[in-house]
């Protein structure tokens, strides 16, 4: 910024500048930006960032997290390789041997839900006192950002990925001024693929986290209705700008979590072949917005096969 590492701005100014500008973040914070002083010592690792760095990052994490470190993660997307997929706490907990939740959350007053991992050693236990939450709780938790515990890391984590997709057809019907009620169709059919897709490729999630965790229906409800994934859409409408002008014009170097995420979700359909998707109607509001965002469909048709 203007010349100087931003690190140096942070620590200087108590203030994120560029991405937090105007919010005073505590004298408490440092920005450290060698990664490997940053993890010494550290046995709480909370790690959020654009999802398509987070394969770099953590290449150059291994060999420097404490013995013992838990992990917890707010990054929104899916990991497609080879055909398959993964959610991103699963990746961070396999590449880096760390135990790690995740956390979907949002601003000014909300509810958030953290995913903990499944206690085999405790059946029946309320998830509240699951060790992980015991840890992350009370480190967010404050009187205007609730937190509910759940036993499900991927379903919370495929909420807060697949939603973003949903929050785009969303923007896609305002743009095209159709109205509430086809916007709240978008959100219902989005929700019913959401859900589908959790338990057809992730089985051991939980449907009770899409319909009652505030991960789900909620953070669906809200994103769909504001958020950056939801304007750029509109904008991509009203502009016929691609979103990845519309990036650099409306998101002060932030990344549109949406747009790629329908691209992972597309490729891995792709490979896994349609006639092996158990679903009847297979996902095709998900597909929509891919065609969409990169192969120039007309936003028009949005509802087509739905």
């Amino acid at each position: 910024v203007d010349g100087r590492p931003l690190t140096e701005i942070i620590n200087e100014r108590n203030e994120n500048v560029k991405y937090l500008p105007g919010i005073n973040i505590g004298s408490n914070v440092r920005a450290e930006p060698d990664l490997a002083k940053a993890l010494k010592g550290a046995t709480a690792l909370v790690i959020v960032l654009p999802h398509q760095f987070l394969n770099g990052v953590l290449k150059n994490m291994k060999g420097h997290v404490e013995e013992g470190a838990r992990a917890v993660t707010l990054i929104k997307g899916v990991d497609v390789r080879d055909g398959r997929i993964s959610t991103f706490a699963s990746l961070i907990s396999k590449e880096l041997d760390v135990s790690c939740s995740a956390l979907i959350a949002a601003d000014k007053y909300s509810e958030s839900t953290l995913g903990v991992p499944y206690n085999d050693n405790a059946q029946n236990e309320d998830p509240e006192d699951h060790p992980e939450a015991q840890l992350w709780k009370p480190l967010f938790e404050t009187p205007t950002f609730r937190i509910q515990v759940v036993e499900d890391v991927d379903g919370v984590s495929l909420c807060g990925a697949l939603k973003n997709v949903v929050a785009m057809a969303a923007g896609f019907v305002d743009g095209l001024g159709w109205g509430d009620n086809s916007k709240a169709a978008i959100m219902r059919i989005g929700m019913l693929e959401i859900h589908d897709f959790c338990l057809e490729f992730f089985p051991g999630t939980k449907s009770t986290t899409f319909l009652v965790e505030s991960c789900g229906v909620a953070d669906i409800m809200t994103s769909c209705m504001g958020g950056r994934n939801r304007k750029v859409a509109m904008e991509m409408v009203k502009t016929k700008k691609s979103f990845q002008e519309l990036e650099k014009d409306l998101l002060n170097g932030q990344k549109l979590q949406g747009a790629l995420t329908a691209l992972e979700v597309h490729q891995f359909l792709d490979a896994h072949g349609v006639d092996n998707i158990k679903r009847k109607k297979k996902y095709p509001l998900f597909e929509n917005v891919w065609k969409i965002c990169f192969e120039g469909m007309e936003p028009t048709r949005i509802t087509d096969n739905l």
